[in-house]
């Protein structure tokens, strides 16, 4: 959709049009000749293209879609609405106002209108940069987006300034800083004042500058960001939040008095992406009262149920052969077929073993496949009732 066809769709013959394709029923073509009745091909495109990207938002942006506008690049890159709250939330603790360097279709300038912040926006694409400020007027919301180079901008009237730099380059999605658009050197310059910088999960802790706060956040269980937050609105070095049904939990590098490693207990605690990212798995297990079960591997375990935000639980059933001959008897010496494979600091393909198992019993069941003290072992656990990682 170009600029021109979308501002048509904002009059009242647009808005008409818009009304109908959300209304229109039965099979695609029909649904399409009986719109170009009453509107052009492109027209008519655009309106059945709003319909459809609204029904993929609600999961994203919930009932707010509904009311929205997006392109399909945009809707891919605005923040899940959970996440966006909990940062325009920190924002607002800190100051009045912001700017987003890098506004988007304006989901994050509704988070901040919506935190009680005075919210500005500008972006490079000026179809994009409507799209926000008719985002912010359809939802009844302050704030102005206008088009502008984020580089080129003195954010000194504002509080604060954000930024979710583009991590695409000309061969496609790029981990690499010095692809993202503003480019790595411009985010550090940003990281000098009173800012907060959206980056992918998987930056390195390298990368992170000095006394800059780097905080990886999941929701429902999935690592969705990383957030660098400037010395001046810091209040930690490495911080993982999980935002789940029943709210929100955070920790610390300070919650993290280090942990030892030993033998698998009656319980084994799988830490929540955010927590690994951060590198704080060992205060998991301060929290569980528990222990690594290897130096270099993710899982924790203890003799005590914990119901952690921070972690699943399961109760570890019993130890089976670890080799793949003497797992498949074991396992159809117990009547499994549905069999759920958790696998970490191990070479193996879920899938694959599953297919080469070839098990068909009626039972349902859980292995981790992991090392304990450097060797491969195979545990059989259940879920602890009521854990789950995300739930908060």
């Amino acid at each position: 959709m170009d600029l021109e066809t979308f501002r048509w769709l904002l009059t009242d013959e647009g808005q008409g049009l818009l009304a109908a394709a959300t209304a229109a029923a039965g099979p695609p073509l029909q649904v399409q000749k009986g719109l170009r009745e009453r509107a052009t091909p492109d027209q008519v495109a655009a309106a059945l293209g709003q319909v459809e990207l609204r029904r993929h938002a609600v999961a994203k942006l919930g009932e707010d879609a509904g009311r929205m506008y997006f392109t399909r690049e945009g809707l891919e890159q605005a923040t899940r609405a959970s996440v966006a709250r909990h940062r325009a939330a920190r924002l607002a603790l800190a100051g009045p106002s912001v700017v987003d360097l890098t506004c988007g279709i304006g989901g994050d300038l509704v988070a901040f209108a919506r935190a009680g912040l005075t919210a500005a926006g500008i972006d490079l694409d000026p179809l994009r940069v409507e799209m926000a400020q008719a985002n912010l007027a359809a939802l009844g919301l302050g704030g102005v987006a206008r088009v502008g180079d984020a580089t080129t901008l003195d954010v000194s009237p504002l509080a604060m300034a954000y930024a979710d730099p583009a991590r695409r380059s000309a061969r496609g999605r790029s981990f690499h800083a010095d692809d993202w658009a503003p480019p790595w050197p411009f985010v550090e310059s940003l990281l000098t004042g009173r800012a907060c910088v959206k980056v992918a999960p998987g930056i390195p802790h390298s990368l992170v500058p000095d006394a800059v706060e780097a905080e990886w956040v999941s929701d429902g269980g999935e690592v969705k960001e990383a957030v660098l937050w400037s010395p001046a609105l810091a209040s930690a070095e490495r911080r993982a939040t999980v935002i789940g049904r029943g709210g929100l939990a955070t920790l610390t590098e300070e919650d993290d008095p280090g942990a030892e490693v030993g033998a698998v207990g009656t319980y084994l605690y799988e830490p929540d992406g955010a927590v690994i990212r951060a590198g704080l798995v060992t205060a998991v297990a301060a929290g569980v009262q528990g222990h690594l079960v290897d130096r270099k591997i993710a899982y924790v375990t203890g003799d005590a149920a914990f119901r952690t935000p921070f972690a699943r639980g399961y109760r570890v059933v019993e130890e089976l052969p670890f080799r793949e001959k003497q797992l498949r008897a074991a396992l159809r010496e117990r009547g499994i077929g549905a069999l759920t494979i958790k696998k970490r600091g191990v070479d193996v393909a879920p899938e694959q073993l599953r297919q080469r198992l070839g098990l068909t019993g009626d039972a349902t069941a859980t292995i981790v496949l992991t090392r304990v003290a450097g060797e491969g072992t195979a545990l059989l656990v259940e879920p602890i009732r009521g854990s789950a990682g995300g739930d908060v």
